[in-house]
């Protein structure tokens, strides 16, 4: 019996593939590291990667 296949994943369109990144707020705290906060893609949620859906195909009744 024939098995099925896991559909292939694409780079995200909206964040390219850099899912999260790094903003610096200003100032530094009190060891001298720059304060950041990360940021991750809404529409991948992080993973940078989108798969790839087939359309659903029409059952005649």
């Amino acid at each position: 019996m024939a098995q099925p296949m896991a559909l292939p994943a694409e780079p995200c369109p909206d964040c390219g593939g850099f899912p999260a990144v790094h903003i610096t707020l200003g100032g530094r705290d009190r060891t001298g590291a720059l304060r950041t906060i990360t940021a991750h893609c809404p529409a991948c949620h992080g993973t940078g990667m989108r798969s790839i859906r087939r359309p659903r195909r029409m059952v005649a009744a």
